[in-house]
């Protein structure tokens, strides 16, 4: 079993950065990849960037490219999610999620709001 925590949403200006933190505990030793996703009001939740746990690979959504970075943090078991240039359309529930293997997305955090102002 695998827990996550997200921390670090808030309200933001169009413009502006933001990093969010997945704190992961139990049986993190079963990670395969870690990745963030978001959802906004009325839309289909969607993918947004991953790393595999173990080694250096990433893959970001289009609208993330350039924009976005995700990373392992040095502490222990935490992800970050790196966003600059923030827009409106950033807004949305921002949740982490664990894979057990390569899009066996298991686990989940509670999710962390994102508001991006104009």
């Amino acid at each position: 079993q695998v827990q996550l925590v997200e921390s670090g949403g808030g309200l933001v200006q169009a413009g502006g950065s933001l990093r969010l933190s997945c704190a992961a505990s139990g049986r993190t030793s079963s990670i395969y990849a870690m990745a963030w996703f978001r959802q906004a009001p009325g839309k289909e939740r969607e993918f947004v960037a991953r790393r595999i746990w173990s080694g250096i690979g990433t893959y970001y959504a289009d609208s993330a490219k350039g924009r976005f970075t995700i990373s392992r943090g040095d502490a222990k078991n935490t992800v970050f999610l790196q966003m600059n240039s923030l827009s409106p359309e950033d807004t949305a529930v921002y949740f982490c999620s664990a894979a057990r293997g390569p899009g066996a997305y298991t686990y989940w955090g509670q999710g962390t709001q994102v508001t991006v102002s104009s």
